[in-house]
């Protein structure tokens, strides 16, 4: 989706007024949730860190952070794209022990963005991560874990609707399970998206795993970058938005990469360079924990949730002049 579609005859079931009351509860029902299935516990993170670190995610890798220089400490910082990596760098730090783990508001700017109704260049999520078990390296405790984080969501869809039956919306709670090769071998004739439409049309709410590496067509579904997360053991959340009829992304995560995956991950996708990083030479004398993380869209869930035809209508931004006459008169109003 490269540009703001207007679902025929579409206005908001709530007032603006009502929307940001529903924001707020829906957030507060949703953290307390997410914190309980998943054991975590509230902690602050930064807007920026410093290049040197590694501690910025480099997404798909061709993205520009937003940098700025700090006078007053003699080094340059740059405002994160997520936190990826800094997360587990946490655990370390606080002494988090296996079985319990952290959660934060993750706020970011993607200057590089193609604003549409699913993507501002204001980036807002919880980015969560937990210390598990070595022995738990495997697709059972992902799932698991999937799972968790979609009861979480259909639990908060219940209390949003309790306080506003204006609010329509029905998320299924099954989860299904496909990696994006057997989503190609489904549908060997469309691209990823378009794949990823035909899977939650048929079933509502989905996991594509396995993200990052090549495909038997050459191609990944989708770019990761290769020092979070395990390509093996990672995935994406997707819904079924009906209103746009799209399929939804509202969580990226996975298990993340060992010194053994991180080393072959560096090497296949040419990114040896970031070695010489403090994050990447720690992981790779395995001194991290082993821990599984991602982050859940704020404004993502809001929309969502509260049945929006545009993430303006839950997030305050800068769009381009398109986007804003795209709107006027259609019942999207941006915020």
């Amino acid at each position: 989706m490269k540009k703001t579609v207007i679902p025929a005859g579409y206005s908001s079931a709530l007032s603006l007024y009502e929307t940001q009351s529903a924001i707020g509860m829906l957030k507060r029902a949703f953290e307390d949730r997410l914190s309980s299935e998943l054991n975590l516990k509230r902690v602050t993170a930064p807007l920026f860190v410093e290049p040197k670190t590694g501690l910025n995610d480099n997404l798909s890798g061709s993205e520009k952070a937003v940098s700025f220089d700090i006078p007053s400490a003699g080094v340059n910082a740059e405002v994160v794209h997520s936190l990826a990596k800094w997360k587990r760098m946490a655990l370390y730090r606080y002494g988090f022990p296996v079985g319990k783990g952290l959660y934060t508001d993750m706020n970011a700017i993607r200057r590089e963005e193609t604003p549409d109704n699913l993507h501002s260049i204001y980036v807002d999520q919880w980015d969560w991560e937990k210390v598990m078990d070595v022995s738990d390296r495997n697709f059972d405790y992902l799932a698991d874990t999937v799972n968790k984080i979609v009861g979480a969501i259909c639990d908060t869809v219940d209390v949003v609707r309790a306080k506003y039956p204006a609010v329509t919306t029905s998320l299924e709670r099954t989860v299904k399970f496909i990696s994006s090769e057997e989503l190609l071998k489904m549908f060997p004739n469309k691209n990823d998206k378009e794949r990823e439409l035909e899977a939650v049309r048929r079933y509502g709410t989905v996991f594509i795993s396995q993200i990052g590496a090549p495909l038997s067509n050459g191609k990944p579904h989708d770019s990761r970058s290769p020092d979070y997360d395990d390509w093996d053991l990672n995935g994406d959340i997707l819904f079924y938005n009906e209103l746009l009829d799209c399929p939804f992304e509202i969580s990226s995560m996975g298990i993340r990469v060992n010194a053994e995956v991180l080393d072959r991950q560096l090497k296949v996708s040419g990114c040896d360079s970031r070695r010489t990083l403090e994050y990447h030479k720690m992981l790779l004398a395995g001194e991290l924990p082993q821990t599984i993380g991602g982050g859940v869209g704020q404004s993502r869930l809001s929309m969502l949730i509260l049945g929006k035809a545009h993430i303006g209508e839950v997030q305050s931004s800068i769009w381009d002049a398109e986007t804003i006459e795209s709107c006027k008169g259609t019942g999207i109003i941006l915020l």
